[in-house]
C-alpha cells in the first residue's frame, strides 16, 4: 500500500497534476498522514507543488490561522523545508497568531530544535496586495523585515530582532511568499531580498 508521501508524488508525477485531486486525496488523509506525506516530498516535488499552487485559490491569511482561533492564540502549523540537511533538520513548526488590535496581518515565529542557537525567527505576515512584484508570488508573504509590535501568545519566546546573532544569517533580509494547496496545506518559496533562494516548504495546520 502506498505511504502518504507516495501518494501525493504520484499525483504529482502525472504528466498534467492536477491541484484539486492533490488537494482531495491530502484533506482525505488524518492529521498524521498529513504531516508524514510532506515529510517525502523532496526539493523538486516542493518545486512542482509550489507552481501547481499558483493555479489554485489565493492563499488568505485565515489558512494560517483561523479566525475562531481568536487574538493571541497560536495556530501550530508543521514545516517540512528543502534545505540541504538531514531529514530530521529538515522539520519545523511555524507558529501563527492574531494580533489583539485586529488588523489584517498574523504575528509568528519558528519553533525548531535549533532555535536555542538560531533564535526564534519572528516574523509578520501580510497580504502582498499592492505590491506589484510580489502579488504573482503568492497573495500572502511571511515576512522576516518586520517583527511583532504588539504582544504575542504567552509561552512564546522574547521577541528579538533577526538582526540579533545568528537570525542575521538565517532570517534576516528574508521573506516567504505563500500559496495555497488546500484546507489544510500552504505551501511557501523563499527570497533573500528580491531574489529567489529555489527553497520551498509546506505547511499542514493542525485543527
Amino acid at each position: 500500500m502506498p505511504s502518504p508521501a507516495e501518494k501525493i508524488r504520484a499525483l504529482l508525477s502525472q504528466g498534467q497534476p492536477s491541484l484539486s485531486a492533490i488537494a482531495e486525496t491530502f484533506e482525505a488523509m488524518g492529521p498524521e498522514d498529513r504531516v508524514d506525506a510532506t515529510r517525502g516530498l523532496n526539493r523538486a516535488d516542493q518545486r512542482k507543488l509550489f507552481e501547481l499552487a499558483g493555479t489554485g485559490a489565493p492563499a488568505t491569511l485565515d489558512d494560517l490561522a483561523p479566525p475562531s482561533a481568536g487574538p493571541r492564540r497560536q495556530v501550530i502549523h508543521h514545516g517540512t523545508n528543502t534545505l540541504p540537511l538531514p531529514a530530521s533538520q529538515r522539520a519545523f513548526q511555524k507558529r501563527f497568531a492574531r494580533p489583539d488590535d485586529g488588523s489584517a496581518r498574523l504575528f509568528g515565529y519558528n519553533e525548531a530544535p535549533t532555535r536555542w542557537l538560531i533564535g526564534p525567527g519572528y516574523f509578520v505576515t501580510h497580504s502582498t496586495e499592492g505590491e506589484a512584484q510580489w502579488t504573482p508570488r503568492g497573495a500572502i508573504v511571511v515576512d522576516y523585515f518586520l517583527i511583532p509590535d504588539g504582544p504575542v501568545p504567552e509561552g512564546w519566546p522574547p521577541v528579538i530582532p533577526n538582526t540579533q546573532g545568528l537570525q542575521w544569517f538565517v532570517y534576516n533580509k528574508t521573506r516567504d511568499f505563500m500559496r495555497r494547496v488546500s484546507d489544510h496545506l500552504t505551501i511557501g518559496a523563499a527570497y533573500k531580498q528580491e531574489s529567489p533562494l529555489d527553497h520551498y516548504f509546506t505547511l499542514v495546520r493542525e485543527d
